[in-house]
């Protein structure tokens, strides 16, 4: 076990004495091996003294250190530097395994490939895309502007193109400085997001949902939190299949209407959906980010999303871009503007929308036939209810079926499994509603 260390020597190697500065200056003296990991840390009233700070600093600075695991709180006990945390991953995301090609693997709901477009022709426009391979940074091609416009649910101030939806949602965070931020998050939520807000140290005010979308009063009750964010999929969910229907978005504008909370919508299935583009920002268009990908409907390998909002806040995403990227990529950009114009590519769209729509009511319908009372909906996944998750994964597993275990998209486990309908096989309906039926059990009155 590593020696204690003294409040006067942590204070004499933090210069910065804001909350923020404690926090980055320990993970420094952590990394760093000055502080190993195993030590245990004076009580926050002596390194506040120590430092001439309030405890309340002090707190607030280990609060973010303990919510990303790098110190352990134990109560009366003290608390314990845990790890370094030098190696930073989406553990949600990447908790996701390789089964091998013996296993069904419906576990990542993504595109059929046979339901996207071929992009050499667009990709060869792009190339002829104008200032090709200039170093000005453009915020958004005119061409890809001017395609998205007509669609796009409100009049913004500002556009950007920018290298996909997590991208946008991960680089907005970033640039408005939210680390640490309490944020408001449609509940259950998108892996990725709960992995880009676990990363920043957020605190995760969770809005719970019914077949319209967030509740209002729900979302009342964590507003008076005052919360930095709300983070929305105001079309379809990527996790439920549900539609947030427009009265409901008007209620959660009025909800929204007296605070000062900025929300970010991140409409990842995009045109998948049945309706069309919806946003806040016909409402409140000086607080809200809208995001909408192309990687669920044109291809992953673009790259590509569209973000709007105000002029303001839409210059700090380009100014925190600018230690990066800086822009993106004219040839996507151009390739995308093509197929958004192309009759072909909109006829497959309408296509995929039925096929994907179909292919996940055939699971949901006979699992409904079945007593295993799943919800009606569209989009490229169902979210199916089980007694146990734990018993439900092992059942799956047994009977060579991969799925995604409910606890994946929220805090705590919530009886569910997301299971991927957008390629699966009809054929191979019978064998996963059996498995699902079995899985969805109460282990308890089996015993």
């Amino acid at each position: 076990m590593a020696e204690p260390v003294d409040a006067t020597w942590i204070a004499q190697n933090l210069s910065d004495r804001s909350s923020n500065g404690i926090d980055l200056g320990m993970r420094a003296l952590i990394r760093s091996g000055l502080i190993p990991i195993g030590t245990r840390l004076p009580p926050i009233r002596d390194i506040a003294s120590a430092m001439g700070v309030s405890p309340a600093t002090v707190a607030a600075a280990w609060a973010r250190l303990q919510k990303q695991r790098i110190l352990t709180g134990q109560g009366r006990n003290g608390t314990w530097v845990s790890g370094a945390r030098s190696l930073s991953v989406p553990k949600r995301f990447a908790s996701s395994g390789n089964f091998g090609a013996s296993v069904l693997d419906l576990s990542f709901a993504v595109p059929d490939p046979a339901l996207l477009p071929r992009l050499h022709l667009a990709l060869a426009h792009g190339a002829e895309a104008d200032q090709l391979n200039s170093y000005a940074r453009v915020a958004i091609l005119p061409e890809l502007e001017e395609a998205v416009r007509p669609d796009w649910p409100y009049a913004p101030e500002a556009f950007l193109a920018i290298n996909g939806g997590y991208s946008a949602v991960h680089t907005l965070f970033h640039a408005l400085s939210l680390r640490g931020a309490r944020v408001a998050v449609e509940y259950p939520a998108a892996l990725r997001h709960l992995d880009i807000l676990e990363d920043l140290g957020a605190t995760i005010l969770p809005v719970a949902c019914d077949t319209e979308g967030p509740l209002p009063d729900r979302l009342a009750e964590v507003l008076a939190q005052r919360p930095e964010i709300f983070l929305l999929q105001p079309r379809l969910h990527s996790v439920t299949g549900q539609t947030l229907s427009p009265t409901r978005l008007a209620e959660l504008a009025r909800v929204l209407a007296h605070g000062d909370t900025v929300v970010i919508e991140d409409d990842g299935l995009a045109d998948l959906a049945l309706v069309p583009a919806q946003s806040l920002g016909r409402w409140l268009p000086e607080r809200v980010v809208h995001v909408k990908s192309f990687s669920k409907t044109h291809g992953p390998d673009l790259r590509l999303a569209v973000l709007s909002g105000p002029s303001g806040l839409v210059a700090q995403v380009r100014g925190y871009r600018a230690f990066s990227s800086g822009w993106t990529s004219r040839i996507l950009q151009g390739a995308t503007a093509w197929l958004l114009r192309d009759p072909a590519t909109q006829d497959l769209l309408a296509r995929a929308r039925i096929v994907y729509r179909d292919r996940r009511a055939a699971l949901v319908d006979a699992l409904r036939a079945e007593g295993v009372m799943a919800e009606p909906g569209t989009g490229l996944c169902a979210w199916v209810p089980v007694a146990s998750e734990q018993y439900a994964m092992v059942s799956l597993a047994a009977h060579g079926i991969a799925v995604a275990p409910g606890s994946r998209f929220g805090l705590a486990p919530l009886n569910h499994l997301r299971v991927a309908t957008s390629r699966l096989d009809p054929g191979r309906i019978a064998d996963v509603v059996h498995a699902l039926v079995l899985g969805a059990a109460d282990p308890q009155k089996l015993q």
